[in-house]
Formats: C-alpha cells, structure tokens, sequence
C-alpha cells in the first residue's frame, strides 16, 4: 500500500507544490467538488478539492458521507476561510463505499442519547474523538506518573475466589451447565465441581493482592478492569470499570494524601499540555450547551478553568468532624434544600455534601480524613479513639468524591477483630492476614476510578461517554 500522510501532519505543513498521499473517512461532499476527509489523526477534516469535470460520475456517486476514500494530488495554501492547506486531487479511490441512506452519523448534530445506541460509530464524531484521545492521555500520564516515581506496575487477578473486599455485589464466573447444575447432599451448588473448584467472582478491586506486592516491592500500583454487578443506571456508575490502585510500603495517611495530590495535578497538567485542541473543543461545546440552561444551573468556570481551578490550589485538608460541623450549620442544610439533611455525626455523605464542601464552601479540592469506622471498610486502620479510621476521600468539583484510600491495617489482632465484628470469613483471606504476621509495616494506598477521572477532565457529564463501550444493567452490547 501506498504510504500515506497523516492529516494531522498536513494541516501545519507549509511545503506546498509537494505530492501527498492521504486516507480517511468523507465527513461532507459539497457540490461534487468539496470533500472534507477526516482520518482521526486530529479532530480537523483536510479539504480536498476535486476536478469534477475529469471523474467519472460512477465515482462521484460512490464518495459519500461515511465512505473510506484514498487521494493522491498536490498540496497546495488555501484560499478559502478556515483552513491553511487543501489538496487539489489527481487520482481517487474508494476504499470503502458507504451505504448513506442508512449511515447513521449524517452531518448534523447528533444526541449523546442516540451516539450511545451507535457506539460502534460514534468514534467518528469530534466529541467523541476529542474524549477518547484524552482518555488515551490520561492513561499514559498515569503510567509515566508512577514509573518517574520508582512504582512497579502489577497485574492483580480478574478472576477471584474471594468476595470478602465488601464492595458490593460481584459477578460470578462458572463453567457449571445452568440446565444440569451439580448439587451438594443440601440442595446447593456444588462448586467443587466447578472449574476452579470454588466459587469464583469477577473483581471488584485489586487493592488486597497490591498490597502483597507493596510488602515485597515497596511502591506498587495495578491499573485495571473492575467489575460490580449493583443494580444502578446513575449517570455516574457502571458494571465494568477501571481503576488505579497504588500501594504503599513504610507510608502513612500523610504520605498517602500527597501522593493522591500529586497524581491527580500530574495528570491533569499532562491533558491541559498534550490535548490543547481537545480540551478547548469539549470546553467550547459545554459553553453552547450551558446557554440552554437557566442562569443559576450554568457553571462559574468553563472546562479549562475548573481544570486549572485544581491545579491552582493546594487541597484543603480536613477531618469528617470538621465537614459534618460544616454541612450542619449551613444554609442548605437549615433551610432543608439538601436531598439528604445531615443531622448528626456517623452520616455517610452524599455527593451533594462533597459538592458543597468543594464548589461552594471551600472553593478548591479537598481532602476529607478520619471517617467513622461504621461507614468504611474493614481493612482501614483504627485510629486510638476507637470510633474513627486512617481514611480519606478527595473531592472534586462537579464530580465529588474522586479518590478514595486509607492507611492500611497492620496490626493483626486488631484487624482480626475487625473482621469478626464485619462477618467477614478469616479463611478465605488467610493470605491477607499473613501479611500481619510476617513482617508486618506500615502502609497506605488508595482507588482512582479512571472514568470519574476521565469525567473530570473531559467535562462529560454521564460516565457512559467515557468509556468506549459501556456496561451497565440490561446493556452489553458490542
């Protein structure tokens, strides 16, 4: 095949007079001699600019909206608004006709709605374009974070045998013949008969397993699939998900608060410096869409704003405590306007408290420590009053909590007990527990789930356009 030219590549290209090469999809064609061809180097179409009175109709006919052409021809300065170069065309080819009458991305705008249902497609609009090659970047911000900082990347388990984390509901996987499932002398499912020969699940979180690595290899972090079969259809939740989990050898709630600070401020900085185009295109998209709103519903900042708002400020560190004291006295909370009234210490917060403590009270992150004990896991370190754990969540504005992490338990007696009061079988995590008896150390990590993240930066508003083919109660399509 004939090497091509990127269109990314094209449009800063001031050699003019030169033959160049260039593949894509049609995204318009204009009175038979226009053709605005994408090939999602950048979110920017090239103009090709057609001799018609030389093709021969049975190809005009076939260059259509969604059709993958190739061109070869002169690239030359443009003398039309809105672009630099264009490319006069001397010799076309189809690639791949397009049937247009039932292409489903015709040049108009287009619902999230109705982009969600064509999932397969909507790659090919600019939003969507934009949001993915900034998930792209995020991703490999966060690698390029943790490998500057001497972390070792590990692969925990997909598959586990234990649902012990008490993160939700979880995915079974089996191989059993639902029509002729083995049965115990009691009547139930007799997974000794199973490919594992134990009950097995997907993950929810690979934080247990990270912190087996982090007791051998000091500063490790996973970055993967999660999975969590609760029954939501919010716009902020899905059934498949990923999430980044460091784990922290000889590392206290200090440590872990710092390093969450500056992961997230890395990788934002990385976005705002590697997706300039993106960022501005999605900002300037929420601009049109906040004009539909009422005056009171529009954002303070536009995307680039609320981005730099994080990067700015240093996170305000407080405890539960301080916030429940905070949400109680305050007006929306007197005057009833919270969905939730907070009434008294022990409430577990909504995103409308986070949003409020963030966007409202504080204006600037911020970083929430010392829940009580009740409302969080069991593996968070107690601290000496008995009610609290070494716990801490950040929150964002717009998305609320966007981090979630502890310092770790490493006391084993008192982990035991902890356990015990949760129900939580001590068998199935006897490898958690040896961590505790066999050389036992301080240490901390904490949850990013990458979508809340990619949520942020993107501006997106349902966690469905994040990812790109989404998993959620009653849909697995693609």
């Amino acid at each position: 095949m004939i090497k091509r030219n990127k269109i990314k590549n094209l449009l800063v290209d001031s050699e003019y007079g030169k033959k160049v090469t260039v593949m894509g999809w049609v995204k318009t064609f204009r009175n038979n001699r226009f053709v605005a061809l994408s090939d999602g180097s950048c979110m920017q179409n090239i103009q090709i600019v057609l001799d018609y009175e030389n093709l021969p109709d049975a190809l005009l006919k076939r260059i259509t909206t969604g059709c993958s052409i190739s061109v070869t021809g002169l690239l030359v300065q443009s003398i039309g608004k809105g672009q630099n170069v264009e490319i006069n065309a001397e010799n076309i080819e189809i690639l791949g006709d397009c049937d247009a009458e039932k292409f489903p991305l015709q040049p108009k705008k287009h619902s999230l709605e109705f982009l969600r249902e064509n999932a397969h497609l909507r790659f090919r609009t600019n939003t969507f374009n934009a949001v993915f090659k900034i998930r792209h970047v995020l991703g490999f911000a966060v690698h390029d974070f943790f490998n500057k900082r001497g972390f070792v990347y590990m692969h925990t388990p997909i598959v586990t045998a234990s649902d012990a984390e008490g993160a939700g509901e979880m995915f079974k996987v089996t191989t059993l013949d639902f029509d002729n499932t083995p049965r115990t002398d009691t009547g139930e499912v007799n997974f000794k008969e199973d490919f594992f020969g134990r009950a097995a699940n997907l993950t929810v979180s690979g934080q247990l397993e990270a912190e087996l690595g982090a007791m051998a290899l000091g500063e490790v972090y996973t970055f993967g699939p999660t999975f969590r079969a609760e029954n939501s259809n919010t716009t902020r939740h899905l059934a498949e998900f990923w999430m980044i989990e460091p784990e922290v050898a000889f590392a206290d709630l200090e440590d872990n608060m710092n390093l969450a600070e500056d992961l997230l401020k890395y990788v934002i900085q990385y976005a705002i410096t590697q997706c300039g185009d993106e960022i501005d295109f999605l900002k300037n998209r929420l601009l049109e869409e906040e004009k539909n709103k009422p005056q009171a519903e529009r954002s303070e900042l536009d995307l680039l704003q609320k981005l730099q708002f994080c990067l700015d400020n240093n996170f305000e560190r407080l405890t539960y405590t301080e916030a429940i004291d905070i949400l109680k006295a305050s007006k929306p909370n007197q005057k009833k306007q919270f969905k939730y009234i907070i009434d008294g210490w022990g409430a577990d917060l909504q995103s409308e408290h986070e949003r409020f403590l963030v966007e409202k009270h504080f204006k600037k992150p911020v970083i929430l420590t010392d829940y009580p004990k009740e409302i969080k896991s069991f593996y968070m370190r107690q601290n000496e009053d008995g009610k609290t754990v070494r716990a801490m969540d950040i929150l964002f504005p717009g998305i609320g909590e966007i981090i979630g992490g502890s310092q770790r338990e490493e006391r084993l007696d008192i982990l035991i007990n902890r356990m015990n009061e949760m129900n939580i079988p001590q068998d199935e995590l006897y490898w958690y527990l040896d961590l505790r008896k066999f050389g036992t150390a301080p240490h901390a990590g904490f949850g990013l789930g990458f979508e809340r993240l990619v949520l942020f930066v993107t501006g997106m508003t349902n966690i469905r356009d994040v990812i790109p083919f989404p998993r959620f109660p009653k849909n697995a399509e693609f």
